[in-house]
């Protein structure tokens, strides 16, 4: 697709460089920004897609590594691809799979032709270069595909980094090429989307020489990969700011692994577009609830025979129905109803947040919106 036909920017805000506007895809068109809930298996942790809906949450991401080793691309095509395959009529992002060069339990090694994983359950080994990616995805029928990365450790040094740039800076123009063959073979494949992922650590040299070489490549849009792994989140700020202003205006742009409110506000602020993170859910099955004044530490004794919902102002289902008490109790038996309570609040919470930031930047009062809410937030 043309960049002007795939992302229009409709609102700015006047103090700050936050934005709202309209990402097109084969699936349909959805507001931005906005979360996306991890189903790195096709499926949220304990979320089933009518819930998904009921939140809001319009786009999903999954993973096309984890996916191809099972149940397999063929088998998502032969259903109908994956938005069929699991019943969500949003629209689906697939994560190359990068990220698991992080994961010990898969990652082996890496060169210029491609990555060498290995089958937890099996141990059979998998050669996954660029192009037999871009094939993975495109047998998903992923709305949006994102292209294969090299993602180094936050505590790697800076050789290695740059090494990693690299890496990614060639997959990219590997992943780019393929992709655009195969979306000439078929008419079809000309409707998904191809987004590139910039690398480079806390170093700011190297963020802009990654996202030079990227932005030479003209994707749909571009990611900001990395993150979430150590870092401070000022370290992450000034990346995001660094790459924001060498970033193409006119495409939409995503950071990967965030998923805390205010460092989602804080991101918005500065002209981010997309964010996923495991975060949310995650943090909800361990006990961590956001509320309107911070995080909630349910497993805490004191909440033992708590009336009070999780959050007095949050309108969501679980808000409405359940105590912290009654949760609480769920979660310290490991019930699966108490994880499945508690992250549905949490990705409500933070669509909802999201949901309310897009109305103060078309009203021009994101600023004070963001301000306010981190006050509370952290007191």
């Amino acid at each position: 697709m043309e960049s002007q036909k795939v992302f229009q920017i409709t609102h700015t805000d006047s103090k700050t460089k936050a934005r709202t506007g309209l990402l097109h895809t084969k699936s349909g068109t959805v507001k931005t920004p906005f979360f996306m809930p991890v189903a790195t298996k096709a499926a949220a942790k304990f979320i089933n897609t009518p819930q998904l809906k009921e939140i809001g949450a319009n786009v999903i991401i999954s993973n096309a590594l984890i996916l191809h080793l099972n149940p397999g691309e063929k088998l998502i095509k032969k259903l109908g691809g994956i938005r069929k395959f699991m019943n969500f009529h949003g629209i689906n992002v697939t994560d190359s799979g990068g990220f698991q060069m992080y994961s010990e339990s898969i990652y082996l090694k890496s060169n210029d032709i491609g990555v060498h994983f290995k089958n937890p359950k099996n141990g059979d080994k998998i050669f996954m270069t660029p192009e037999k990616n871009m094939e993975i995805q495109l047998a998903i029928n992923s709305d949006i595909a994102m292209c294969l990365d090299s993602m180094p450790m936050y505590e790697e040094s800076k050789t290695s980094i740059k090494e990693a740039v690299r890496l990614t800076t060639l997959w990219a123009q590997r992943c780019k090429i393929h992709h655009s063959k195969l979306q000439k073979l078929k008419p079809k494949n000309r409707q998904q989307l191809l987004f590139g992922i910039t690398q480079g650590g806390i170093h700011p040299d190297l963020r802009e020489q990654s996202i030079k070489d990227l932005a030479k490549l003209n994707f749909d849009g571009y990611s900001i990969g990395g993150f979430g792994l150590g870092e401070s989140w000022k370290e992450e700020m000034k990346i995001v700011k660094l790459q924001k202003s060498i970033l193409p205006e006119n495409k939409p742009i995503y950071l990967m692994g965030i998923g805390s409110p205010i460092e989602i506000l804080e991101a918005i602020g500065l002209g981010v577009d997309m964010f996923d993170s495991r975060l949310p859910t995650q943090n909800a099955r361990r006990g961590t609830l956001f509320t309107s004044i911070g995080p909630l530490k349910l497993l805490n004794k004191k909440y033992e025979h708590s009336k009070d919902p999780i959050d007095k102002k949050c309108d969501c289902f679980v808000c409405q129905n359940y105590t912290r008490a009654y949760i609480r109790f769920l979660l310290r038996e490991q019930e699966p109803i108490g994880k499945e309570l508690a992250s549905y609040h949490n990705l409500f919470f933070l669509t909802n947040i999201i949901q309310q930031a897009r109305g103060h930047i078309k009203s021009n009062t994101f600023s004070k919106f963001k301000k306010d809410f981190i006050k509370s937030y952290k007191n």
